[in-house]
């Protein structure tokens, strides 16, 4: 049997799939919907500036190591550790706070408002520790053919854990530490999983330890997108063949493999095997038509939160912020418990601006800044009419001006809103949800849709909605899960 791959989506996932397969002497052909590759990790090159659509940095960065040592080159991409990792700013505290790496240059800043914060501060990541090396390699990086494997993994991981599993990750932190201020700081990392602090689990604070003490974040060189750029020409040395503007609709099969799928223009495309980098439950639904993912059981599931996200090109310079930064206000729990739901949240928005030219020049022209804002936002099932996402953004505007104390609408050349509304349009993702299905207890691991299709033998998933979960990392790790799927397929075939 020839060993022909047809990925669907060129998304991180599906490059990294890609690679893995083309070094193992896989035929790889990749389809792709929009115009150029990179799924949410993407580009806009607009009016002379340059901005990244989707992650902004990036973190486990042992994980493409790794990935590159699988696959015999060097990263094709140049990263730098972030120190600070970032910077918050409160609306009712006139400090900003520099979320730095180190412990005591972090905790200098808390001495007048978290008494201890130091020793605390050790203390809770030495915890984090112990739960990231449990589980990471038992429950993260591990296929499981069945719910009984899953459950004989969980038992391999130290019980002490196991009350972790009752709480929130909000809970754990507020145990922990006793200013608000403090407190916000160390749960905003939840949000990068798509819920918020109130409604992730607790496990989740090994984040912390991955974030301050394991490993921290990284700038990419010329943006983020450079790490796509560079997957694809590592690709097109193998003679990876890449099919823009492309859309799988439907498919040709039988009952245990399909043969052939169909894009937008009626064009069959048939491989040996089929790589899936589209949203996992939403191709199963979509595409498939699978009865497990219907349109009435893809909406029990719980789903990531949406994104307002834009793109501000300035022809002027501010000086007084940072590359990665977060603005908060004063309602914070009920600012995040309402974030989901309640499109009236975004009154006072919660935000997070991202200035790309302050460490890529290249990004933006001379004198100018290149800006990108985040504002977590009701997905489609709660919010889906955007009309008034002009009005959204102007009001996010003026409070970072007055944050700031710079008004930038008269220096504002470039704008480019996307809602979640764009993001489910452009990324086939359900309801806008930024990351795909939460990562709930029920939607982990095993109780995840599998990175194998249910009923046809030779299509394979790769990305946020199938194992092990959302983000750069996971979907590196997700891409050698899937490439072990694969080569245990073709094992038993010969």
């Amino acid at each position: 049997m020839n060993k022909n791959v047809l990925i669907v989506g060129a998304g991180i996932g599906g490059l990294a799939t890609a690679l893995r397969l083309v070094k193992n002497g896989y035929n790889v052909k990749i389809l792709e919907k929009n115009f150029q590759a990179g799924g949410r990790l993407n580009r806009i090159s607009q009016d002379g500036f340059v901005f990244d659509t989707g992650p902004s940095f990036f973190s486990m960065s042992y994980e493409f190591e790794e990935f590159a040592r699988d696959c015999g080159i060097k990263i094709p991409f140049k990263y730098t550790p972030l120190e600070p990792l970032y910077t918050v700013n409160f609306s009712d505290n006139p400090n900003t706070f520099f979320i730095y790496k180190d412990a005591k240059r972090l905790s200098e800043q808390f001495v007048k408002i978290e008494p201890e914060f130091e020793k605390k501060f050790i203390k809770y990541l030495e915890k984090r520790k112990k739960i990231f090396n449990d589980t990471i390699d038992v429950v993260i990086k591990r296929n499981f053919d069945s719910f009984l494997s899953y459950v004989v993994s969980l038992m391999q991981v130290n019980p002490i854990h196991l009350p972790l599993l009752f709480k929130s990750f909000w809970r754990e932190v507020v145990k922990n530490f006793s200013s608000k201020e403090a407190r916000q700081i160390i749960s905003l990392v939840a949000f990068f999983l798509g819920r918020t602090p109130f409604d992730t689990n607790s496990v989740y604070t090994l984040l912390s330890y991955v974030e301050f003490e394991h490993d921290g974040y990284y700038n990419v060189e010329g943006g983020m997108y450079q790490i796509v750029e560079g997957l694809v020409k590592e690709l097109e040395k193998g003679k990876t063949q890449f099919f823009y503007n492309t859309e799988i609709v439907d498919y040709i099969g039988n009952q245990n493999a399909v043969e052939s799928l169909i894009d937008q223009n009626g064009n069959k495309w048939g491989s040996d095997i089929f790589v899936i980098n589209s949203d996992a439950a939403y191709f199963r639904n979509k595409v498939f038509k699978s009865k497990s993912y219907s349109n009435e059981k893809l909406s029990k599931m719980t789903w990531t939160m949406g994104y307002l996200t834009f793109y501000i090109g300035l022809k002027c310079k501010i000086p007084q912020i940072y590359h990665h930064n977060y603005f908060l206000g004063s309602n914070y729990e009920e600012y995040a418990n309402g974030i989901l739901h309640n499109p009236n949240s975004l009154q006072k928005p919660y935000y997070y601006v991202n200035v790309l030219s302050k460490h890529n020049k290249e990004c933006a022209p001379d004198g100018c800044e290149s800006l990108f804002f985040v504002c977590p936002v009701p997905n489609l099932q709660y919010k889906n009419n955007w009309d008034d996402k002009e009005e959204i953004v102007d009001n996010i505007i003026k409070d970072f001006c007055k944050r700031i104390n710079q008004n930038i609408f008269p220096d504002i050349v470039s704008k480019t809103i996307f809602t979640p509304v764009d993001w489910q349009n452009k990324f086939n993702l359900y309801l806008g949800s930024g990351l795909g299905l939460a990562h709930y207890m029920n939607q982990i691991g095993a109780f995840r849709p599998p990175n194998y299709d249910e009923r046809f033998k030779n299509v394979f998933y790769v990305g946020a909605s199938t194992i092990p979960g959302s983000g750069l990392p996971m979907a590196i790790i997700s891409s050698k899960l899937v490439c072990e799927r694969i080569n245990k397929y073709i094992a038993k075939l010969q």
